[in-house]
């Protein structure tokens, strides 16, 4: 059975994307190049993916991606977009648009993942979601060195250590990688 990762970078305040869902505090830090390096071998071990509709939509406007398909990083893995409106495909990218709770299309990202992992890509509340239906196996997290004060929380749910265990902590370039295991219930 697939595990549920969300993997993502957030500020040492905790937050994944400034009030007006800006990522550029991220592509500023000295040494994210360095920090990405291992994103290829974690994308290896992904088989289908799921995201809110605002990263979904800053992923159409920042790489133009309509226009641009070729641009779509995430190659033929299923990726399941969260969104109660609708919202322009990619041409090419293999899509599933969902406006129900995420237990409803579980079945499809187990089974598009097959025998690797299901990466949550964002938002926060995306996130949240999976935890609260007891699906999120592993939170990962890349800390920058950067508070913005406010903007998009990292997960704006309760988890409390009960539920998360710290498994690994490493340094990349300027970020500090956490690896937390998330204990099913609540």
């Amino acid at each position: 059975m697939p595990r549920v990762i969300y993997n993502t970078a957030t500020t040492l305040d905790g937050y994944i994307a400034d009030d007006v869902d800006s990522l550029s505090w991220l592509f500023v830090v000295p040494g994210a190049d360095a920090a990405e390096s291992d994103f290829g071998g974690f994308m290896d071990t992904i088989g289908a993916l799921v995201m809110g509709s605002t990263t979904y939509e800053w992923l159409l406007r920042h790489e133009d991606m309509v226009a641009h398909p070729e641009k779509w990083p995430y190659g033929d893995r299923l990726a399941v977009v969260l969104s109660s409106r609708d919202l322009p495909a990619i041409p090419t990218a293999r899509l599933r648009f969902h406006s129900g709770a995420i237990t409803e299309i579980w079945d499809a990202l187990r089974a598009a993942a097959g025998e690797r992992d299901v990466w949550v890509v964002g938002g926060g509340d995306v996130v949240g979601q999976f935890a609260d239906a007891g699906l999120l196996d592993e939170v990962r997290v890349s800390v920058a060195p950067v508070t913005l004060g406010s903007g998009r929380p990292l997960l704006p749910r309760r988890l409390e250590s009960d539920r998360l265990r710290l498994e690994s902590v490493r340094q990349a370039g300027q970020f500090a990688e956490l690896v937390y295991s998330v204990r099913k219930g609540g």
